[in-house]
């Protein structure tokens, strides 16, 4: 089981934190600290795995099954941004940073040559990328074109939905309620 998906800029600052396991949020933050100072440091030759940080290593806050099974963190660093994945045994490493390929192509296809200010400022393109591809912490697609054909839609159904209404109030309609709908249209639901 994935636990989390991480990804940082070279100062350490996080761009996206998904964790797919409870964990107290003061942990967390101490949890993110020590994982940036340990990825950062490493060298460019170095292998793209690691043991748990020593922060997790006497807890057993992500052991989510009976048995003591290894956290592993593994991460991939592409230009300013690091790609990091902190996961159980029982997922294949290989298979994770064929994943944060994938994660990373998906974003570079969606954003056309994807940069850090891209996923600042479309973070909800971001989160979405991910959603297609992990839910729940578990892997449910890999495909590269299935991935950017959902989130492109699901792009044009947000919207579309927002150009309803003059001033991008939205104007999709909650169980069949809305335009022309009982109540004339009063009950519009408009969107975040």
């Amino acid at each position: 089981m994935i636990n989390a998906v991480l990804v940082f800029n070279n100062n350490g600052q996080p761009r996206l934190v998904k964790f797919y396991s409870q964990i107290d949020i003061s942990l967390q933050q101490r949890l993110l600290k020590q994982i940036f100072s340990l990825v950062s440091n490493r060298p460019a030759s170095a292998c793209n795995f690691l043991p748990l940080p020593p922060l997790l290593a006497g807890s057993n806050s992500w052991n989510t099954s009976d048995a003591d099974e290894p956290i592993t963190l593994l991460y991939r660093h592409y230009a300013t941004l690091y790609f990091i994945v902190i996961s159980d045994s029982l997922e294949s490493p290989l298979g994770l940073l064929d994943l944060i390929q994938v994660f990373v192509q998906a974003l570079d296809q969606l954003f056309e040559n994807v940069c850090e200010l891209d996923l600042i400022f479309n973070f909800e393109t971001l989160h979405a990328t991910l959603e297609e591809m992990v839910v729940g912490g578990c892997v449910v697609e890999t495909d590269l074109n299935k991935i950017v054909a959902c989130v492109r839609e699901s792009e044009k159904v947000l919207r579309k939905g927002h150009g309803m209404r003059p001033g991008g109030s939205g104007g999709v309609s909650v169980g069949g309620i809305g335009r022309g709908g009982f109540m004339g249209g009063d009950l519009v639901w408009a969107g975040r």
